[in-house]
């Protein structure tokens, strides 16, 4: 076999071997599947111009949640024993550490705080904020055709090192979407939890 009948026996071989293994690559991808649109939503910015400072530094532990909440999915009721999920759309981290760095970052925005930051982070706290994330979905309660959007937490303010707990309150807010397309639940959603963030915040500052 000359060289050029070698090349030419080989490159076609080649090719025929990239061609099968191509054809075997997309055998294996999902047809029809498409990655979820994802959602994210905002800190708390605005607060009432006599928040007292803090001369002290706060841990915010990752919230405690429902099975059904520690997720990425968003949450839907069509009936109060009921949970489900909307299809196609995620929030861009589980709810719980979502909600942390959002609480973190409405802490920060107050500029009335000296320190702030994750549980566990190293630096040294006077007291953590102990989270529960106890509703985060969106309500098709009665046969409603739009949603109610809830969000309710319960905090708990503990000094350290002793960890007793110096103070407790709960946090809720209800409030109904605009209408059933995706973007005006999300903005619904965004802007429930911005009211439960800030009422954590100013409640929390103005313990000290």
């Amino acid at each position: 076999m000359t060289d050029l009948r070698r090349r030419t026996f080989l490159a076609r071989g080649m090719a025929a071997a990239g061609a099968a293994g191509l054809t075997a690559a997309c055998s294996q991808l999902p047809i029809g599947k498409r990655p979820p649109q994802m959602y994210t939503l905002t800190p708390k910015s605005t607060y009432p111009a006599d928040l007292p400072e803090a001369p002290w530094q706060l841990a915010v532990e990752r919230p405690s949640a429902p099975a059904g909440l520690s997720s990425a999915r968003i949450a839907v009721a069509r009936e109060p024993l009921t949970l489900d999920y909307y299809a196609g759309v995620a929030w861009v981290d589980d709810a719980p550490n979502m909600v942390q760095r959002l609480l973190i970052e409405s802490f920060e925005n107050s500029n009335r705080i000296i320190g702030v930051g994750r549980d566990g982070v190293s630096f040294r706290s006077d007291f953590t904020l102990k989270v529960e994330l106890r509703e985060f979905q969106a309500e098709y309660f009665d046969g409603a055709e739009i949603p109610t959007i809830n969000v309710r937490v319960n905090v708990k303010m503990v000094q350290m090192p002793q960890r007793t707990i110096t103070a407790s309150q709960g946090f809720e807010t209800k409030r109904p979407a605009p209408s059933n397309r995706m973007s005006d639940i999300v903005h619904t959603f965004d802007a429930a939890l911005g009211i439960v963030l800030r009422d954590v915040v100013v409640w929390t500052l103005r313990l000290s």
